[in-house]
């Protein structure tokens, strides 16, 4: 995937769901992997041209589980000219040291965006973007069926009533594949994750299904996403039909460049 196929799959999420408004300060969840990497260029490239005004900054959440290198995110932080704040926690110790927590994933997951939370709100920051992509949602909402017996998903942008933060996800339309081409294509300086559970989770295995089932059903994971997007899952936002048709056609018209 080129820049500009980046910027097009993700300025049209941001016009289907009118994510981002003028004034807004995001806050990017940078954990240090491809996806919240791939997220940082989008919307620092978006920002050159978006009509709408908007302010970035970059945010890390050092888990504490030891030696993680941010130097190369902090150094392309500063080349793109976006602010960049490497949060301290004890997070790692607290799940693993102290309460030995057996399936961490949740928990986790929970600390870690109240901290991010936490210093977006700290930063004036208004609106969080997620690097979640289209492979994420799809996966979520076979998580939610299998182990909740509900049909869901992530929206593409959701209120956090008790901060007053708004998260967007803006690459909800790009596929992981892309990602990983992407990642190659520009050399991004991805941080290992340190996580000692990491690749042995229950999102891992979906995600294995997924694929499996995408091989053996061809084009089976567009009319899953298809499914989420226009299945009226409760609280999903109304999509603008006329930025999206637009916005699709523009899309379209570059991926056959």
């Amino acid at each position: 995937m080129k820049l500009q196929q980046l910027y097009s799959f993700t300025r049209r999420a941001i016009d289907d769901y009118n994510m981002i408004e003028n004034g807004d300060k995001i806050a990017i969840g940078i954990s240090g992997g491809k996806d919240s990497l791939t997220l940082l260029y989008a919307l620092v490239g978006l920002k050159r041209f978006y009509p709408k005004e908007f302010d970035l900054v970059a945010l890390t959440v050092d888990l504490g589980l030891g030696i993680q290198q941010f130097d190369e995110i902090e150094k392309l932080c500063q080349e793109l000219k976006v602010e960049y704040h490497i949060i301290g926690t004890e997070i790692g110790k607290i799940i693993f040291d102290d309460r030995m927590e057996t399936n961490p994933c949740s928990l986790c997951a929970k600390m870690r965006k109240g901290a991010l939370n936490e210093k977006a709100i700290e930063l004036n920051c208004n609106k969080i973007a997620y690097a979640h992509h289209k492979d994420d949602i799809i996966e979520t909402m076979f998580l939610s069926l299998i182990y909740e017996g509900r049909f869901h998903s992530f929206s593409p942008y959701t209120f956090l009533d008790r901060t007053g933060l708004t998260v967007i996800r803006p690459m909800m339309y790009i596929n992981e594949g892309d990602v990983v081409g992407f990642m190659h294509k520009y050399n991004l300086p991805v941080a290992k994750n340190p996580c000692p559970v990491d690749g042995h989770t229950k999102r891992e295995y979906v995600k294995t299904l997924v694929k499996q089932l995408n091989a053996e059903n061809h084009g089976v994971k567009e009319r899953l996403f298809h499914a989420i997007t226009d299945g009226n899952i409760n609280g999903w936002p109304k999509r603008n039909e006329t930025n999206h048709r637009r916005a699709k056609k523009g899309a379209e018209e570059i991926g056959n460049k």
